[in-house]
């Protein structure tokens, strides 16, 4: 199976390092060097990195054969994917890839169905679950331990505990205003 770890940003310096935005909680063991990744698009590689270390909290990758900025340059904004055995689990007791979570079934405490995870979104300050309901529309769940209390894979599904509002559209509006 194959996972995006990471996309190229920019060249960093001029002898070919680039900076990249990290896609995967265990950057040490997918970016390490000699770690040879595909690419999307797919002319650009395969490539196998040579180097990485961080700077300014940023990792810098070089990779072999490119050698000048450049080359570094024209590798931006491409995607590194690395190949991982379907079966394998994260480190993590509480930790999950998203091929594991794409499907489940997302039922709320009591049993009720509010649909099926299409898709993660992974954000700066949490991930996402993109639900599609049974009727298509979609909501949003955040993946956060208040609200997404279990998830389990044998069973197929996400338990949720969601708060008022959230997926339906019975939440009440507190106003400090006094209505006249």
């Amino acid at each position: 199976m194959q996972l995006v770890v990471a996309r190229i940003g920019r060249a960093h310096g001029i002898k070919g390092e680039v900076t990249v935005e990290v896609r995967t909680d265990e950057p040490e063991l997918r970016l390490a060097p000699g770690a040879l990744l595909a690419t999307d698009p797919a002319s650009a590689g395969p490539l196998t990195i040579e180097s990485g270390r961080v700077h300014s909290g940023r990792l810098l990758l070089r990779f072999e054969g490119v050698t000048d900025r450049n080359a570094a340059e024209a590798l931006r904004n491409t995607l590194l994917i690395a190949e991982v055995d379907p079966d394998e689990l994260p480190e993590g007791e509480d930790e999950y890839y998203d091929h594991q979570l794409i499907d489940l079934d997302v039922v709320t405490e009591d049993g009720t169905e509010v649909g099926r995870i299409t898709e993660i979104s992974h954000l700066p300050s949490q991930d996402l679950f993109i639900v599609e309901r049974p009727d298509g529309s979609e909501v949003l769940i955040p993946f956060v331990e208040e609200i997404v209390t279990e998830i389990d894979l044998e069973e197929q599904r996400a338990v949720i505990d969601p708060p008022p509002g959230l997926i339906d559209d019975g939440a009440e509006i507190a106003s400090s205003r006094e209505e006249a």
